[in-house]
């Protein structure tokens, strides 16, 4: 990716920037030489207290907004905290969306996520299959907080978008003309996952699980559901590019994706992804050789498998930018090599 052709002072704001994927976005933001971000944990922003994101975007006018904050978790964590999932998600998203607008954000990236579609929704899944079936029900207060997210972004393009003009975005003095756009990632996995044996995703649950597996000799390795649901995964830092490359793009393009007058057409929303998937039997298998673990691999049926399958079509994302995600292989290696890091500290 090469270097930045926006100002490398333009204030950009990274909401979630401790999390997985703002982090991602943080770091790569960094690389390509932006030196005027906001990043506040926690402890210094509470994305909850819509009066103290207000006064933050009055005191710091971002141009560039990247929501990546939210509630997220595994298959365990959406069954057992599915209150803290909806509430949470919304609290949080309906107060960055509102004062972008409100103290002059030229544009706001949404990360939404892959489960906004329906569960049998046609392979691969295209952005047009939003809101055209039943969601998956473990997941499904998670899901419509970020259809929510979604509509939320689209009624305000609709509102208070000002698309005119061409070139980049004016970084300087505020402006009425906020526009949104919602990227749908595929399933994510890289630096900073977590790995709790229980409310973690997919691949940090298993790596954890398998490299335990190892450790103490253990002959065999069990995994929830039937291994026969498929997924795509994507590491997070090519994501990470993803995002920032359709976040840069010039108005033009940028102005087509959140056209204000779009009432019942076409959603402001782009899918991210790799455009294959893989079965959670082959995933396991797949993990293990990468931990080394020689053992046996048990399936649990007992166990909900969620959707059958979940592959994003990728190809508006690939007309607006071009990137190259690395194989799932070398992204576990890298992922392990990190895991054993962590392990190794505590």
């Amino acid at each position: 990716m090469s270097g930045p052709t926006f100002p490398v002072d333009l204030p950009i704001f990274v909401a979630g920037a401790r999390g997985m994927v703002g982090s991602a976005i943080k770091r790569l933001l960094n690389t390509m030489g932006f030196t005027n971000m906001l990043a506040p944990d926690r402890e210094t922003l509470d994305l909850s207290d819509q009066t103290a994101v207000n006064s933050f975007f009055a005191q710091h006018r971002p141009a560039l907004v990247f929501l990546a904050a939210a509630r997220v978790g595994g298959i365990i964590a959406n069954n057992t905290f599915p209150a803290e999932f909806i509430r949470d998600n919304l609290i949080v998203q309906s107060n960055v969306i509102d004062a972008a607008q409100k103290f002059g954000a030229q544009r706001l990236l949404f990360l939404g996520s892959s489960c906004v579609y329906p569960k049998h929704a046609s392979q691969p899944i295209s952005e047009c299959e939003l809101l055209s079936g039943p969601l998956e029900p473990t997941n499904r207060p998670y899901a419509v907080a970020k259809i929510a997210g979604i509509e939320m972004c689209w009624s305000y393009n609709r509102q208070y978008s000002n698309n005119a003009g061409s070139g980049t975005v004016a970084v300087r003095e505020p402006q009425s003309g906020t526009t949104y756009l919602a990227v749908m990632p595929t399933n994510l996995y890289g630096t900073g996952d977590n790995y709790h044996p229980t409310n973690s995703h997919v691949i940090p649950g298993l790596l954890n699980r398998f490299h335990e597996a190892k450790e103490c000799a253990a002959s065999e390795v069990v995994v929830w559901g039937s291994g026969s649901p498929r997924r795509e995964f994507m590491h997070v830092d090519d994501m990470a590019q993803a995002c920032i490359e359709l976040a840069l793009l010039p108005n033009h393009i940028w102005s087509e994706l959140t056209a204000s007058d779009r009432n019942d057409g076409e959603p402001p929303i782009v899918n991210i992804g790799v455009g294959e998937d893989i079965s959670i039997a082959e995933l396991a298998k797949l993990i293990a050789l990468t931990v080394g673990f020689e053992g046996t691999i048990r399936f649990d049926t007992t166990k909900p498998d969620g959707t059958p399958r979940k592959l994003l079509a990728i190809e508006k994302l690939n007309r607006l930018v071009k990137i190259k995600p690395r194989s799932l292989d070398v992204g576990l290696a890298q992922v392990y090599k990190e895991y054993k890091n962590i392990v190794h500290i505590r």
